[in-house]
């Protein structure tokens, strides 16, 4: 009789966040307890000198910073001692309590006793501060099978089907800690080629700006006298609004009577926008940067030979973060999983190979395609009406909503019109349209007046797009169903006009019997049939325009027409006579190329 593997759990022991998973059933399961699958990494005493471990601790961190203590991560392998209450702790002794209650929250799920844990560590951490982690489980009641390092968990995460051999940088930037490192994987090893950080850079550090920015407003306010406990509430309110920069455009912080102000009650409330924000911490970012430069060049080697960047940690979901690793290696990141739970998830990985499960690769819901709309901007060094900008991109988790602001371009302007589209390309003519729908009755306001565009993709492939004029709040919306799986079949309609041009008219006339309307799809609505015919119609479009530059005059006058004829008949839904424009713009094309 087979023996089942033995049950060993997964801990990443985090800064800011810790969390812990199990692998069953061919399955990574980030366990989630009663603060969710994130457990702050906050202990602290309530009044009654009863411990707080968790969102417990965190809620009451602002009204007593006094008698809680975070970031304790920083301190391991340290002598120093920390005082909660009237005792004195060691870092151990702290962790062991986070510890023991990701422990209970894996025994409640699992419904039995657990006693072995893998524990991840920051690559650069030193022996004495791994042994100290090993001393925090064993005070826990755990016996820690192995202490691995944070790049390895993710990368065994993110490539668990992988073969061959690969190069990968591993960025992590958490909340409290930065490090990067240069991971090659050989078939199913995984081995840290070099790793350089900061133990003191990461998200707090971003919360510190935000902080510091508001002090400023209250000060411009005539407050300078700042009670230590309204300026933890103000910590926890720049948390929050980093946290919703990544995904928003602007954050309202709020909070209401923060303090005092003559014997009147004074309301914070300040908005933030994310430009200002991503000015605040560029200059942390680029530290971070010159890390991930100086990995590559001690490793010997450059930064084309790296072939995937993986994210993780909390704060690699700022867009600056992801915008800046792109511009510097050529390659956009991964993130399809999510940056908080990958290295938990790999350390469940680790403990299971170590327990003798069979692993199998781990699945995720991703959206396959970027979504986005178009909008004033350059294309090629070149100023267009196209310009694709991405909203959602590939390989993002499902599900997910994002923001954008856009900004009309004439003074009064009352009208936007929105073009949502699907793809990858710069220039948006070359994506899917999915949809589109237009904003009337705008304020009468200068040029720049901004507008919030809003995605939400769920799961089923339904996609909800807004847009709301900022200013007044007036809004309009669409919602796209089928988003995930109408660009498959759009993209088979490119590629089959891309045969015809091989192929020539007599193929051409093949595949026009074969897409002859039918009577469901004369009705002027966009059916899946007439939203293969459009896409068709501006890929020869976009042909007959590169030809204008090239042709007579007198090809160009017939061409023109043609153009603004079938511009006509998509904007009236006339697939009729869009079928025929395209059958003599394609005689013209063919004509001329021949």
């Amino acid at each position: 009789m087979e023996s089942r593997p033995e049950v060993i759990i997964g801990i990443d022991l985090g800064t800011t966040n810790s969390e812990v998973a199990v692998y069953a059933e061919h399955t990574v399961t980030v366990i989630e307890g009663e603060d969710g699958k994130l457990l702050p990494s906050y202990v602290g005493l309530d009044d009654n000198g009863r411990l707080l471990v968790g969102a417990p601790a965190l809620n009451q961190y602002v009204l007593h910073p006094d008698r809680t203590i975070k970031s304790i991560k920083r301190l391991m392998g340290q002598a120093e001692q920390v005082k909660l209450g009237e005792k004195s702790y060691s870092p151990q002794e702290i962790s062991a309590m986070m510890l023991r209650r990701l422990r209970q929250i894996a025994e409640t799920h699992l419904g039995h006793s657990i006693d072995k844990a893998v524990i991840t560590v920051p690559a650069f951490f030193s022996d004495h501060q791994r042994q100290a982690t090993r001393e925090a489980g064993k005070i826990a009641g755990l016996e820690v099978v192995r202490i691995i390092n944070e790049p390895t968990a993710a990368t065994l995460v993110y490539e668990s089907s992988h073969d061959g051999s690969k190069k990968v940088l591993v960025y992590d930037l958490g909340g409290g800690t930065f490090d990067v490192s240069l991971v090659e994987i050989q078939d199913d090893v995984v081995e840290v080629l070099a790793s350089h950080g900061n133990n003191q850079l990461g998200g707090d550090d971003f919360d510190g700006l935000i902080e510091n920015y508001v002090v400023e407003k209250l000060r411009e306010d005539g407050l300078v006298d700042i009670a230590l406990q309204a300026r933890a509430r103000i910590r926890r309110a720049a948390e929050n609004a980093k946290k919703h920069l990544s995904s928003q455009p602007f954050v309202l912080i709020e909070e209401e009577y923060l303090l005092d102000q003559d014997g009147v009650p004074y309301h914070l409330r300040v908005e933030l926008a994310r430009a200002d924000y991503e000015e605040m911490i560029e200059p942390l970012v680029d530290e971070t940067l010159d890390a991930a430069h100086l990995v590559l060049k001690n490793s010997g080697i450059t930064a084309t030979e790296v072939e995937e960047i993986l994210l993780v940690g909390g704060s690699t979901h700022t867009p600056l973060v992801q915008r800046k690793l792109e511009e510097n290696f050529g390659m956009a990141p991964r993130f399809e999983m999510d940056p908080d739970l990958c290295v938990a998830a790999g350390a469940a990985l680790q403990a299971a190979m170590i327990g003798g499960s069979d692993i199998r690769a781990v699945l995720i819901d991703v959206t396959p395609y970027t979504f986005g709309i178009s909008a004033i901007g350059e294309v090629d060094g070149i100023l267009s009406y196209d310009k694709f900008v991405p909203i959602i991109r590939k390989n993002t988790p499902i599900p997910v909503t994002r923001g954008e602001v856009f900004y009309t371009v004439i003074d009064d302007q009352e009208v936007v019109e929105v073009k949502v589209f699907q793809g990858e390309c710069e220039d948006a003519r070359d994506n899917v349209e999915v949809g589109r729908f237009v904003v009337e009755g705008l304020g009468k306001y200068p040029a720049s007046n901004e507008i919030l565009a809003q995605f939400a993709l769920d799961a089923d492939g339904i996609l909800q797009v807004s847009a709301t004029e900022k200013a007044t709040g007036l809004a309009k919306s669409i919602t796209i169903h089928n988003a995930l799986t109408e660009g498959s079949e759009q993209s088979l309609a490119k590629a089959r006009d891309n045969i015809r041009q091989l192929f020539g008219d007599d193929s051409n006339a093949l595949e026009r019997e074969s897409r002859t309307p039918s009577t469901a799809e004369q009705v002027p609505v966009r059916s899946e049939g007439a939203d293969n015919l459009f896409v068709e119609a501006g890929v020869l479009m976009e042909k007959g325009r590169n030809l204008l530059d090239t042709v007579g005059d007198d090809d160009k006058e017939d061409i023109i027409e043609l153009l603004s004829a079938m511009n006509n008949a998509i904007a009236g839904h006339d697939i009729e006579d869009l079928g025929k424009h395209m059958d003599e713009l394609s005689e013209i094309i063919f004509y001329l190329d021949s």
